[in-house]
């Protein structure tokens, strides 16, 4: 009976749902600090760390650790495990308190391995950031390039857009994403006095919202969404050739009665 609490996986995700309700209750500034709060979510702690140990030696080292997820579990368990001491030994507010709040809350990240054929979707992101790659680096280098251009002719009309090229690939990467891009343009627009010059700002910025924004994420976006969904096109290819070998020998059968 007990080993079958953390054996059974409806009993351990009813586990998960509660802590994430508990870790997400925690951050309300009526409920921060509270001590009850505190001690239900270090109690989850335990329970995942039994788990974790039942599941060990219920099905051997060698078969809990061959199971990527038991792995990605095993690793939120023993990076959680330091916030137990706290218990006892207060820290002050440090690098290390944060470092384990941080664990505190990717831990609602095991809730990812319940979702209905999540591995599906893991092998196709993973597929389609490896096919993706090309382009990325395209427009990185792209963002970079506009960058530096940018923050040569723009850097003293408006600094806090392109004071240096660090500042300015980051404005520049939001007009990719057609943010508001139409705000700094107006603004430099605001702070020049030539007309020419005006007219070639709007010109310039229109070529980087079209390059970078328009073409760039939306062959990025094309190409990501194509190598995401190519297992379910490899299906549907599948069953229509299944269906035309069907076809073919219904009508060699009918073509033999008719004989």
């Amino acid at each position: 009976m007990f080993k079958r609490i953390f054996l059974e996986e409806r009993k351990v995700l009813i586990a998960i749902v509660l802590n994430t309700i508990v870790i997400f209750t925690m951050y309300f500034p009526i409920f921060k600090g509270s001590q009850i709060l505190e001690w239900v979510d270090h109690f989850f702690i335990l329970f995942f760390t039994m788990e974790a140990l039942v599941k060990i030696r219920e099905y051997g080292r060698k078969n809990y650790f061959a199971n990527g997820w038991n792995i990605f579990d095993f690793i939120l368990v023993v990076g959680s495990l330091p916030s137990l001491l706290m218990l006892f030994f207060p820290l002050p507010d440090t690098s290390i308190v944060m470092i384990l709040r941080i664990f505190r809350l990717v831990r609602i990240m095991r809730f990812i391995r319940f979702v209905p054929d999540v591995q599906k979707v893991v092998t196709g992101l993973g597929r389609a950031m490896k096919a993706s790659v090309f382009v990325f680096v395209a427009l990185l280098i792209l963002d970079l390039l506009l960058a530096v251009i940018t923050c040569h002719f723009y850097g003293e009309v408006v600094p806090e857009y392109f004071e240096n090229p660090i500042l300015s690939a980051y404005s520049i990467f939001q007009m990719f994403t057609i943010e508001g891009w139409n705000e700094i343009p107006l603004l430099i627009s605001e702070r020049l006095d030539n007309e020419i010059l005006m007219g070639m700002t709007r010109a310039y910025f229109v070529m980087v919202v079209l390059t970078g924004g328009i073409f760039g994420m939306s062959l990025a976006n094309a190409v990501f969404v194509d190598e995401m969904t190519m297992d379910n096109n490899a299906e549907l290819e599948n069953k229509i050739e299944a269906l035309e070998t069907k076809i073919d020998l219904l009508l060699e059968m009918s073509k033999e009665k008719n004989k």
